[in-house]
């Protein structure tokens, strides 16, 4: 029997970016603690297909197709979630893209999509539902999505880098102002995760030898492995956390 305070039943989790990869494995582990989940993503054939996997599973799962950089799309989304009655609890901003290339090559227009995906869409969301669990009264919870780039740089991700580092300061910002709402903001800061965004790099020998020798646990993350750490973020049992991020890297940010 799992303990009372990580049961998440009776509550609805919005996690942006889940049709697939680090997403999708988040709210799988949410739902499994008992939450309804609305999955998000801006291709609704595929986000169909996600949500349908899930309900196989006997999974309670709604759609909210939108684009989470486009400020009215996210109002007429939650506009459509009240019309509808689903009242979301949890928000998980996990919506993300990544563009290696050298800063002195990178465009303005190229800068600033990374830095919408990444940091301005956990804003925009974040908003909308906290506007709303404000005014319920019964408080929520937000969870925004960093990086080991919250707190180190890498070569060829710069943008990268600063959206990241950004959401741990939005993540502060969020708590400073909500707390007193019953609104426990905080962050998760995955390590290098074997995800379809990371294949490439996980193709690549030499980086990956690097991620295993770099990192204590000598291997890649799995994604089901944030599931635990959301679970904790998204329950009661995280009520007096507010502002923090938990890196799950396989102890690679503990270790020079």
């Amino acid at each position: 029997m799992s303990h009372p305070l990580f049961n998440l039943a009776g509550k609805t989790a919005l996690v942006t970016g889940s049709s697939r990869g680090l997403g999708h494995a988040i709210a799988e582990g949410l739902a499994q603690a008992g939450a309804r989940l609305v999955l998000n993503g801006v291709d609704p054939e595929r986000l169909a297909r996600s949500a349908e996997a899930l309900r196989a599973k006997g999974h309670a799962v709604d759609e909210a197709a939108f684009d989470v950089t486009d400020e009215a799309a996210v109002c007429a989304a939650f506009a459509r979630l009240d019309a509808a009655g689903v009242a979301v609890d949890i928000l998980v901003n996990n919506a993300g893209i990544q563009l290696r290339k050298p800063l002195v090559d990178l465009s303005a227009a190229e800068w600033g999509r990374v830095i919408d995906t990444n940091l301005t869409s956990a804003f925009l969301v974040g908003r909308e539902a906290a506007r709303r669990m404000i005014a319920r009264g019964q408080g929520g919870k937000v969870i925004n999505i960093g990086s080991l780039t919250s707190e180190a740089a890498r070569a060829t991700v710069g943008p990268y880098t600063a959206a990241k580092g950004g959401i741990k300061m939005l993540t502060r910002a969020m708590a400073a102002e909500w707390a007193e709402h019953g609104i426990q903001a905080n962050a998760i800061g995955p390590g290098y995760m074997a995800t379809e965004m990371n294949t490439a790099l996980m193709d690549n020998p030499s980086f990956d030898a690097w991620v295993k020798g770099r990192t204590p646990a000598r291997r890649w993350g799995r994604p089901d492995e944030l599931a635990g750490t959301a679970i904790y973020l998204a329950s009661a049992a995280s009520d007096y956390v507010s502002g923090q991020i938990i890196y799950v890297d396989g102890g690679m940010l503990a270790v020079l």
